[in-house]
């Protein structure tokens, strides 16, 4: 039986992408090279600002043609001061990348790698220590994508309007809740589902809601899958004030889930810990699931260079790479052990190696190093 190779694109971005991706491809190398019966072939493509210098646009056809030959993508982060906000910008790279490939999920866990870590919440311990929360935004319509008018300023007599489309339908909606649901059932019990939208005001929402429950209910309430419904403005009160009554899958639309997913992100304490990925249909291991997996955080130009950025996020987006494109649960629960094992305070039996974010003063390469000689010895 010959070994499967899978496809990784690596696009490691602007600022401190190259460093914090770096450090995952190291990570998935080596569980290339402990596998008996696969292995994991890497190459790096120009994306985001570095690819609006190199080539005059974010997104170049020779990377979309190594991505749709890929099983996988890995990315660093895009933008900076240097691309500003003018007509060719390194966000529009990535959004073009979601549509072209249909990553409609975007699947953002906020829970703590190590529990050692919970002092570093900007919530006090007691509210902030076991919160559990995964939030699922659909990524691919509603505002973000529908039809736009851009304001003129410059004419004289404009009204100067502008209007953003907000457009959803049934088959959005299902998809995006039979993912959620999914994710739900890997636990067992069921994780609790939490609806969220805006249901007392827009019409987008109603629809959400409606077809949420009747997706639940028909497919996936005999399993044991709960689903409850909550205001988007509720919700983001709930999330600061007692974020574990969120713990499940939080499920909502894409404007609202950039916001709340940003909004529980900073609750284990650094944007620098937490991993994502954007997927283009259920990691069943049924059918392939392309995925573009990324840190949470930002490009941080104003580090890079250094060699001080958490590539803590980017490892543990390259365990969900594993888990959900590649199908290699084991795999990515041995990088995960290991995420904790170097953050876990000494006293808890880790290693207690922290970033400067995280208040130490180790380096991205010598977190890399730890997680490494500690993966090492659970392949």
């Amino acid at each position: 039986m010959s070994e499967k190779v899978y496809n990784v694109v690596v696009l490691p971005g602007d600022g401190i992408g190259p460093e914090v991706t770096g450090e995952a491809a190291r990570v998935l190398e080596l569980v290339s090279q402990k596998a008996k019966d696969f292995k994991i072939k890497l190459q790096s493509q120009l994306f985001g600002g570095a690819a609006i210098d190199a080539a005059g646009k974010p997104l170049p056809e020779e990377t979309i043609k190594a991505c749709e030959a890929a099983d996988a993508m890995l990315l660093g982060a895009v933008g900076g001061p240097k691309w500003g906000v003018g007509k060719v910008r390194p966000e529009q790279g990535l959004l073009a990348l979601r549509v072209h490939f249909d990553l409609y999920a975007n699947v953002r866990p906020a829970l703590f790698p190590s529990q050692s870590l919970v002092k570093h919440s900007p919530l006090k311990e007691d509210i902030a220590r076991g919160t559990d929360i995964i939030v699922v935004r659909e990524l691919v319509k509603g505002l973000y994508i529908g039809e736009r008018q851009e304001a003129d300023l410059d004419t004289p007599g404009s009204t100067g309007e502008a209007s953003d489309m907000m457009r959803y339908n049934k088959h959005d909606v299902e998809r995006i809740t039979r993912l959620a649901a999914y994710l739900a059932l890997q636990s067992k019990p069921p994780k609790k589902l939490h609806s969220i939208d805006k249901a007392n005001v827009l019409a987008c929402s109603r629809l959400w809601r409606r077809v949420v429950t009747e997706t639940v209910e028909r497919e996936f309430s005999s399993q044991g899958v709960e689903v409850d419904h909550q205001l988007v403005d509720s919700a983001a009160m709930v999330m600061v004030s007692n974020p574990k009554k969120l713990n499940g899958i939080v499920l909502t639309e894409n404007m609202f889930g950039d916001i709340l997913s940003d909004e529980s992100s900073v609750i284990p304490g650094s944007l620098g810990l937490l991993p994502s990925a954007s997927l283009a249909g259920l990691p069943d291991g049924k059918s392939a699931c392309k995925g573009l997996y990324e840190p949470i955080h930002g490009s941080a130009p104003d580090i890079a260079g250094q060699g001080i950025a958490n590539p803590i996020g980017t490892i543990l987006s390259a365990a969900l790479l594993l888990r959900y494109s590649l199908g290699r649960p084991n795999e990515a629960e041995a990088v995960e052990t290991a995420v904790r094992k170097v953050l876990d305070a000494q006293e808890d039996g880790g290693l207690g190696m922290r970033t400067k974010d995280l208040g130490g003063n180790a380096g991205s390469k010598e977190i890399g190093d730890k997680v490494l000689e500690v993966l090492e010895t659970l392949l």
